[in-house]
This record gives C-alpha cells, structure tokens and sequence, in this order.
C-alpha cells in the first residue's frame, strides 16, 4: 500500500524540481543531504541546490515509468522510482532512464530527503 504522505512528498519534490524552484527544494532536502548522481558523484544539498539557481540544471520534463515503490518504518521512508528525465545541463540537452532511490526522514513535522542515489539506465529503444 502506497504511502500518501510520502507520495505527496515525492509529487512535491518533482514540481521543485521541474520549476527550479529553489526555495521549495530548499524546504525539502535535509542540511545533512548525501546524494549520489548517476556519476558516482556525492553532492551536498548546497550542491544541488547550487545547480538549480546558477541555471546549470534545467528540468523539463520528469516522467514516471511506473508507480513509485514506497515503503515506510516510523519516522522514515524510502522511494524506488524510475522516471525518464529530460532537460539541460550546463548548456548541453538531454534525454534518458534513470532510477532513483530516495530515503525519506520525518523531524518537526516535516518530511525531508536525507539520503538519494540516481542510476542511469541502458537506453530501451
């Protein structure tokens, strides 16, 4: 049984993450963020942030391959999803399949990513 909380955490998080609004990301990403792109790269929450307000990272469009995969213990959750993402970085368009795991932490009342992991994937077609 999915988790409405935490699927409206994750709806949250996408409509951040496709207007580069960085306030409401902001309000989403814990201070002690550890997130791992499909680089192997580890970025902080002001990383991340950082890409979104210099205008290196631009969304247009987070499209989800199937339901999120969420599972939830107490004061925290994890989110499986694979979503095909387009948009630009640094200049530079692209297109693929990634894989995203999230860990989900509640403090305050407030739920916030702590932990997140970005796989790419071979291309289907």
């Amino acid at each position: 049984m999915q988790d409405e909380v935490i699927a409206a955490a994750e709806a949250a998080l996408r409509a951040a993450m496709l207007a580069g609004d960085v306030a409401a990301l902001d309000a989403l990403l814990d201070h002690d963020l550890s997130f791992t792109d499909q680089a192997g790269n580890r970025l902080s929450k002001a990383d991340d942030l950082a890409a979104y307000r210099s205008g290196r990272l631009k969304l247009e469009t987070i499209d989800l391959v199937e339901p999120p995969d969420i599972r939830r213990w107490g004061d925290c959750a994890t989110v499986c999803v694979t979503v095909d993402l387009a948009g630009f970085f640094g200049g530079e368009s692209f297109f693929g399949r990634f894989a995203y795991s999230r860990v989900w932490h509640e403090s305050d009342g407030r739920w916030r990513v702590v932990l997140a992991h970005c796989s790419a994937l071979p291309s289907t077609g």
